[in-house]
């Protein structure tokens, strides 16, 4: 997210704002409770690696909702970081997830409401360069935030490269323009929505995993570069004193697990290369 004084806001400033991920020699493969279906969640099951089955049990929703929002991280990298959108080549959204995406552009649009961010479910985690936040409370205190530090933000044009039972994937290109330097940035990025299979076929349809991706690397979970990220999340929270963010302040009890590491946000951090 985009920081100023400790408030953060998600998606990148410019390209030579990168991510700090770790270089390392060694891959480390990362584990992933698969429970079976239409039972409770257990996190004490069997454990099975990420791969590109993991990614299709998402985008198929066939993970159970009961399973925390860490299990429904899209783990992805791309040839270029070029996320520039064309709405002429985006694909149709039923009316349902059309009322999704609207929401979540107003929310990066500086118009939260308590509605709007009830479009995640209390377990979510929201993931990008700057910030990890790992349940609704603390989202709500992010996209709360967001009027203190801009004096406005506007989606300049977008576009639907996935649409799938589980996943909502498209291209954002956002202009923010601060509060206290007076200039406009505009940056492009790729948003991906996990969604929650409880309600993919409801009217009101909730997010389990919201990742912001501003370049062709994923992200890999680990040093400091992450433990700033959650550093930040957290701390936003001390400094919100809203009615709304309230609201959520039960969710910052809902379930969780522990933060799923890679080693790396190329290809070999589980993360495979991906065409849009």
């Amino acid at each position: 997210m985009l920081s100023s004084s400790r408030l953060l806001i998600p998606q990148r400033i410019s390209s030579t704002i990168k991510p700090a991920l770790p270089k390392r020699s060694i891959s480390i493969t990362s584990k992933l409770i698969t429970p079976r279906l239409n039972q409770p969640y257990n996190s004490h099951r069997t454990l099975t690696t990420i791969n590109v089955k993991m990614t299709d049990k998402i985008a198929d929703a066939s993970i159970p909702s009961s399973a925390p929002g860490e299990n429904f991280e899209i783990r992805q990298t791309h040839p270029s970081e070029d996320y520039t959108p064309d709405p002429s080549k985006s694909l149709p959204l039923s009316p349902a997830r059309q009322r999704l995406v609207d929401d979540i552009l107003a929310l990066y649009s500086c118009e939260p409401t308590i509605e709007r961010v009830k479009r995640y479910t209390p377990d979510c985690v929201y993931d990008d360069q700057f910030v990890y936040a790992n349940d609704r409370y603390k989202m709500a205190g992010q996209w709360f935030a967001l009027p203190k530090l801009f004096n406005g933000s506007k989606c300049e044009r977008y576009q639907i490269v996935k649409d799938e039972p589980g996943l909502i994937q498209f291209r954002n290109e956002q202009s923010w323009t601060f509060k206290v330097i007076p200039k406009t940035a505009t940056i492009n990025a790729l948003v991906s929505l996990s969604l929650d299979p409880k309600t993919i076929d409801s009217d009101f349809i909730q997010v389990k995993y919201h990742k912001d991706q501003a370049n062709d690397k994923d992200y890999s979970h680990e040093g400091l570069g992450f433990s700033f990220k959650k550093w930040q999340a957290d701390q936003v929270m001390k400094h919100m004193d809203s009615e709304e963010v309230k609201m959520f302040e039960a969710d910052k009890g809902a379930g969780k697990e522990a933060v799923k590491q890679y080693g790396s946000g190329a290809s070999e951090g589980n993360a495979p290369v991906k065409e849009l």
